[in-house]
């Protein structure tokens, strides 16, 4: 079966063959992206590869025959203008090369077969005239900072720092149980159970992931904590948080089912308790920054009621 190559230029080198195929291919479902990676479909230099893969200058990737035309004549995504004000006014910090957005609880960073549109969709029809790409990614249901590239020379800067863990991220959240002084989680995470069982874990032959908790405010049976993350594993903070026996309230992948559903009820309401607090770089001259992104109105009603007595009983 022949197809056709894309050879990968200077200003491509350095991305994860899975967002670059997301950019190439704008409205083809992510989770069939996964799935023909997975079937050995798209190849780079004739091998398989992962969807973590980072491309080389010059490297090859084969796309099947089917993909040749995508895209030509279908009608671009249509994004409901309503959506691209939310993503404007979640806007925290932007110049000429990037944007700092406070994202959405349940608001995808990429569309799939359960969402037509995600983040990324929405800034580029807020920016049509920009290449605009993601930094970084959030799970759907974890809000706060995220970083979009506004050029290809930034994001390879920004990506040589992710793969230099220069980029310190903080996030909050909300864990069953007491933690009365700091905890240090060096373990290593697979994510190649993804795909398979919508859950990634612990596993000696995974990569690296190390996470620092400290306490905000004891809630009672929960502790209000931050976290400090140099790595950025899919799921790192919810599988870690699990396996030391203090999960994340209302993780509906890695959390306590009954007690997430009995106080989702009372509380009324069901989001995950983790939010992405802040995020520090360098930019493009060498200076830090640091952005921070206020949680929203459902975080702050856990916060204020889940250290009550009559609801934990």
């Amino acid at each position: 079966m022949s197809g056709k190559n894309l050879k990968i230029d200077s200003d491509n080198a350095g991305r994860r063959i899975d967002n670059y195929l997301f950019y190439i291919y704008k409205g083809l479902p992510k989770s069939k992206v996964y799935n023909m990676i997975r079937k050995g479909e798209i190849r780079v230099n004739s091998g398989r590869i992962k969807p973590t893969r980072k491309l080389l200058e010059g490297d090859e990737i084969r796309i099947p025959p089917y993909l040749i035309d995508f895209g030509s004549e279908d009608a671009p995504i249509m994004i409901p203008q309503s959506q691209i004000k939310s993503f404007l006014d979640s806007i925290i910090y932007e110049d000429d090369h990037f944007i700092i957005v406070n994202k959405k609880v349940e608001l995808s960073v990429h569309s799939g077969s359960s969402n037509q549109f995600g983040l990324i969709d929405i800034a580029r029809a807020a920016y049509p005239k920009m290449e605009i790409d993601l930094g970084h990614r959030l799970d759907k249901s974890t809000s706060g900072c995220i970083l979009l590239s506004k050029t290809k020379k930034f994001l390879k800067h920004f990506h040589n720092q992710l793969q230099t863990d220069q980029v310190t991220k903080s996030y909050e959240a909300i864990l069953l149980g007491s933690i009365k002084k700091p905890i240090r989680i060096e373990s290593n995470i697979d994510i190649s159970t993804k795909e398979f069982q919508h859950k990634v874990q612990i596993s000696d032959s995974g990569k690296k992931a190390i996470s620092e908790f400290s306490l905000i405010k004891a809630l009672g049976n929960f502790s209000h904590v931050k976290i400090i993350i140099s790595t950025g594993r899919m799921h790192q903070i919810r599988v870690q948080s699990a396996e030391m026996k203090h999960p994340v309230f209302n993780d509906k992948k890695y959390g306590d089912f009954s007690l997430n559903k009995l106080l989702s009820k009372k509380l009324k309401v069901s989001r995950l308790a983790l939010h992405s607090r802040s995020i520090s770089f360098e930019d493009l001259y060498g200076h830090k920054l640091m952005f921070e992104a206020p949680h929203d109105t459902e975080f702050d009603i856990l916060l204020s009621k889940l250290g009550d007595a009559s609801i934990q009983t």
